[in-house]
């Protein structure tokens, strides 16, 4: 009878527990689809007030979709390399994905300068053009955060403190980055389909 009923204490029920930062995370991640959900809302609305003035995206948005695409495929081939304790290729694959990030931002400044080419400003007469650099530009501040997250795990792994068994900061910049991927592809299908 005693052997039985260590047998149950023994065997520890299984929590839902997640990480703390993982948990603040993904609270920062639901406040920015919320805004972005408020945004494309009003957006939407306006657009049915009238004056609205339509115009062509700029080209370079086809080109970063595909950037940002590509960058999220190295950033989980970093998380890979973490978990196979692959050293050398987490540092290249975190170098190649911040790279692109950076390469992403230059293709949103031209991608204003394209706008400005074609007289659409920020401060105009025309809601639409204003939502179009608040969209970007919103973005492109949470990914600027992305970078700056990239740069501190590239800075772990530099000290070997991304591996197998220390995953939680890779797994986080993995989910964020494909977070802000994912947040680009509908903010592009969006605009391109309601402009």
């Amino acid at each position: 009878m005693i052997a039985n009923q260590n047998l149950h204490i023994d065997e520890a029920k299984e929590t839902l527990a997640m990480h703390p930062k993982k948990f603040a995370l993904w609270l920062f991640i639901v406040s920015i689809v919320m805004l972005f959900a408020a945004l494309t809302s009003a957006y939407i609305v306006k657009q049915s007030d009238g004056n609205w003035l339509s115009f062509k995206l700029p080209g370079i948005f086809a080109v970063n979709t595909v950037i940002i695409a590509i960058s999220s495929l190295t950033m989980h081939l970093a998380y890979v390399a973490a978990k196979k304790d692959a050293l050398g290729k987490v540092k290249w694959m975190l170098s190649i994905t911040v790279v692109l990030g950076l390469l992403f931002l230059v293709g949103q400044y031209i991608s204003w300068s394209e706008l400005v080419k074609n007289d659409v400003y920020f401060v105009s007469n025309y809601a639409s053009a204003s939502f179009i650099y608040v969209f970007t530009g919103l973005h492109g501040v949470h990914l600027i955060s992305g970078i700056i997250f990239l740069l501190i795990a590239f800075r772990s792994s530099l000290k070997s403190e991304i591996h197998s068994k220390k995953l939680v900061q890779i797994e986080m910049c993995m989910t964020y980055w494909h977070f802000l991927g994912g947040l680009w592809l509908y903010l592009y299908l969006f605009l391109l389909f309601n402009l």
